[in-house]
């Protein structure tokens, strides 16, 4: 059951993030979405843990989730624009 939460957790916390960043070189899509989301949660439990916020086995909630999120996805749209600027016609 956790998995399911985490998948929804994820897509609520990708659909805030991209309306927080909007951006023509962001992932778009359900899957997409929902796979920002979950690293999203991902990077924040981690981070979380390492600094001291979470203990261990305990994971960010939506807020961290959402933080997380829009860190993948600022990261995203660095590495997605440094791409497309080199781009010749």
């Amino acid at each position: 059951m956790s998995i399911i939460w985490t998948i929804i957790i994820g897509f609520i916390a990708g659909i805030i993030a991209k309306l927080i960043m909007p951006g023509r070189n962001e992932p778009s899509g359900f899957i997409l979405t929902t796979l920002l989301g979950i690293v999203g949660a991902v990077v924040a439990t981690y981070l979380g843990q390492a600094i001291g916020w979470y203990r261990a086995g305990e994971g960010a909630g939506l807020i961290g989730s959402i933080v997380g999120a829009i860190v993948v996805l600022f990261i995203y749209g660095m590495i997605a624009g440094r791409r497309s600027t080199h781009t010749t016609y």
